[in-house]
């Protein structure tokens, strides 16, 4: 039975999420971008689905206003085509175009279409003016595909730029049953999905989803993102509630963070964070969880001494991850824990990732990784 749109049966959840950052900062995983008099086509792996969707657009880091001349949704055929039958304008209002202030966000109107999870929705955002540097994801998996002009409606674009990004979308929200639970993915690459075959569908959230009956959970991770220090993104502490705690429908909260505030300072020369400085870290995130009361699930921070990268693997910063750990795992913060670190740890050498799971990196996990990563959470304790 199809149940209609004013159904009290239904509420809005989060269906898929996508961590943002400036693309002002310093350091830069990927090139940031701006558009001009071009149509930029996105596909969204949906966590979940619904009965309808609604699209979240953000021009939060934007230092102008941003004009979206269209939008459009669809089923996501093969390359950057869509299928036809399902497209659907998006509309702000009821206004075809809306203007998003500089530092903004905007929820659009509900678009009748139905999705299910693990389908990709296409997203089409035609850019009439020249905008700045966008607001973007940076380690998306996924490619966004750019044309000239507005071609939102095309059903296919070939000739299309492959961009390795993902630009000015936080979110789609689905009308899905009342009472669907959802957890959140909050961290790093690991959840992001950097080492993972480049498709957007092998990531640890994904494999996670994978195992699960009902519910789903939504990634919000952010490639380089810190538990302490802004630097790749607003460090974990300052954008937890917009990214975790006021996300439609959530429940619980998955953390993995902490490696790259021990292996990122070390790329400038400095000091990593001390254990002290994370427990103190993680102490203060898992009760603003739980004032929220939302279920905080904990990850021990993944190994890292083979990392190829200069300066990331010390034995101030592995000393360090081991007492952290130690910590996550018998302090009794979290409501639970994930043992991440015990799941891709080469047993012979426990700093260091298992062969088997190694991105080629060492620090990063593969598709097999990320499936031993997704591995590790105890669904008794998930509990959606």
């Amino acid at each position: 039975m199809t149940m209609s749109s004013g159904d009290d049966r239904l509420a809005w959840v989060a269906g898929f999420r996508s961590g943002v950052i400036s693309p002002y900062e310093e350091i830069k995983l990927a090139e940031p971008r701006g558009f001009r008099d071009q149509t930029v086509r996105q596909p969204l792996l949906m966590a979940g689905g619904g009965e309808r969707v609604r699209v979240r657009l953000t021009n939060r880091y934007g230092r102008a206003p941003l004009t979206i001349g269209a939008a459009r949704v669809a089923l996501r055929a093969a390359g950057g085509g869509i299928v036809p039958e399902t497209e659907r304008e998006v509309r702000f209002g009821g206004a075809a175009e809306v203007t998003i202030p500089a530092g903004g966000e905007i929820v659009a109107d509900p678009a009748e279409l139905a999705v299910a999870a693990g389908t990709h929705l296409m997203l089409s955002l035609y850019l009439p003016g020249e905008t700045e540097p966008a607001t973007y994801s940076h380690q998306p998996m996924e490619v966004a595909y750019v044309v000239p002009g507005d071609q939102a409606g095309a059903p296919d674009l070939p000739g299309a730029e492959q961009v390795p990004a993902r630009f000015y979308v936080s979110g789609v929200d689905v009308h899905a049953p009342r009472g669907t639970a959802i957890a959140v993915a909050f961290g790093d690459s690991w959840f992001e999905g950097v080492g993972t075959t480049m498709s957007a569908d092998r990531r640890s959230v994904d494999a996670l989803n994978a195992r699960l009956e009902r519910g789903w959970v939504v990634n919000q991770g952010i490639a380089g993102n810190r538990l302490l220090v802004d630097e790749v993104g607003e460090h974990a502490l300052a954008r937890l509630e917009r990214d975790a705690l006021t996300v439609p429908g959530a429940t619980h909260v998955l953390v993995n963070l902490g490696i790259n505030d021990l292996g990122l300072p070390g790329m400038a020369g400095l000091p990593p964070a001390t254990a002290g400085d994370l427990i103190g870290g993680f102490t203060e995130l898992a009760g603003r969880v739980r004032a929220a009361g939302l279920t905080v699930l904990a990850a021990t921070i993944g190994p890292f001494g083979g990392a190829i990268y200069p300066g990331i693997s010390t034995p101030e910063g592995l000393a360090a991850r081991r007492e952290v750990n130690d910590w996550i795992r018998t302090g009794g913060a979290f409501d639970a824990v994930f043992d991440v670190a015990e799941a891709v740890a080469d047993p012979g050498k426990p700093d260091f990732i298992r062969p088997g799971f190694d991105s080629g990196d060492g620090m990063h996990l593969n598709d097999a990784g990320a499936r031993a990563m997704a591995g590790a959470v105890d669904l008794a304790h998930l509990k959606l």
